[in-house]
Formats: structure tokens, sequence, C-alpha cells
């Protein structure tokens, strides 16, 4: 096992959007699509890494689909919120099916299903080498589960904020739209500014500007991409505050 101390990056958080679980079905868990992640997960914590994750919700459940149901949206986000609760149990257990140790937070309280997060007790199970998978966002509504991911990451100290996607990186347009973009390998904050460029919520992007937290836009289907990440190889698109 490598040790703790050689590694490029001790302490990550990942951002996963609930949709990666979704794989190939309209809606819900994929069972394979969550083998795939917690053995992704697994091969990076068993290097000794901390890992602290949020996890999305928008394979369940939406809150910007409540205006479209007559919801409203404070309840709406609630409800997404929710969804993300969901998917950090699946995730949970499949974790904990592979040997990895696990504790469960959420922002909002609900003591019978997770404990609530509390940043103290956060740090502390990661050095005791827990994986801490944080659900239900900030726990307030008109918050993305982005916002909280930046926010979490903030807080615990993290060295970079890995954001799963579909895609192999950032790119200067649209790839699906424009054969002719091309994906970066870095780009600085303000660089995405003044380029327009989609990497995350403004809110959530603004906070790792201001708190000078590198973010890695990366193509999390791609098997040990994660794994190559943490080791530091050149995976995906590196955002900060210099190239």
């Amino acid at each position: 096992m490598a040790v703790l101390m050689l590694l490029p990056y001790q302490r990550i958080l990942l951002k996963l959007s609930g949709e990666v679980l979704m794989g190939q079905l309209s809606a819900g868990i994929d069972p394979q699509q969550l083998a795939y992640y917690a053995e992704e997960i697994a091969k990076v914590k068993r290097l000794g890494v901390e890992l602290a994750i949020v996890i999305g919700g928008g394979n369940l459940y939406r809150g910007v689909q409540a205006l479209g149901l007559g919801i409203a949206r404070v309840q709406g986000d609630y409800m997404g919120m929710l969804a993300t609760v969901m998917n950090g149990l699946a995730l949970q257990s499949a974790l904990e099916h592979r040997g990895i140790s696990t504790r469960l937070m959420a922002g909002l309280a609900m003591e019978q299903v997770c404990e609530t997060y509390i940043h103290a007790k956060a740090i502390r199970q990661l050095e005791k080498g827990r994986v801490v998978i944080l659900v239900a966002g900030m726990g307030r509504p008109y918050c993305t589960t982005d916002s909280a991911a930046s926010l979490r990451a903030i807080e615990l100290g993290a060295d970079v904020l890995l954001k799963a996607t579909k895609v192999d990186g950032i790119y200067t347009d649209d790839p699906s739209d424009n054969p002719a973009a091309v994906r970066l390998e870095g780009i600085t904050f303000q660089e995405v500014y003044q380029q327009k460029l989609q990497v995350m919520d403004m809110t959530a992007f603004t906070l790792c500007e201001e708190n000078n937290l590198p973010i890695i836009v990366f193509d999390s289907s791609r098997p040990d991409n994660l794994l190559k990440l943490v080791q530091r190889e050149k995976v995906g698109t590196l955002v900060s505050r210099e190239k």
C-alpha cells in the first residue's frame, strides 16, 4: 500500500452527479453503474488518500422539475435533497460491500438515516480513513450540489475538487455541436469567465476561485481515470489561478 504522505493529493473532494448512476436507464440507479463507481472509488481509497464525496440526485429527481408539476420551488428543492440521500445510501452500501469504511452525513437532520453534517466530525472521520459521503446538499433550497461540493471542499481543506462528468474535460465550445471544439488541458478561472465556459454554477465556481481551490473536470466513465488523477497524471482539464 502506498504511504499517504507520498501521494500528490492527500485529501480530495469528488463531486458525482446523480446522472452517472443512471447508466442507460431513463431514471433510477443502474446496479452496474453503482458497482463501477464503487470500485473506482475503492481503488483510490486503498491508496490511503482521504476522500469526501458530494453526490447529486438528478437521476431520481431535480428540484427544478417541481415548477412544471405545480410544486413550489422550496418544496421541490427539498425533494431533490432527499434524492441525493437515496443515492448516498446506495453508494455507501456498495462501498461497505467492498470493505471500504464510510460515513454518510447530510445537510439536513435525519438521525435515523445518517449523521447530520458537522465540520469537525467530518474532518475526524476523514482522518480515521473513512470515506465521507455528503448528501442533501447544503440543506437549503436554491443551492445546487455544485455549490455544496465547493463549500464542503473548502471547509474540509481538500487539495482539489474533482468534478466527474461524461466528457473528458472542458472544451472551447460544445463538442457535440461543434466538431472543431478543442479540449483544454488547463485554464485559469479568469479565462473561464472571459470565454463564458460552463464548468459549474457561478456560485460554486466563484467559491473555488476566491479560496484558490483547483477544479479538475474529467470523464469518470473511463476506468482508472479517478485513480490517475489522484496520482496527478494528466486527465481532464485543470482550472486554477495560474496555468
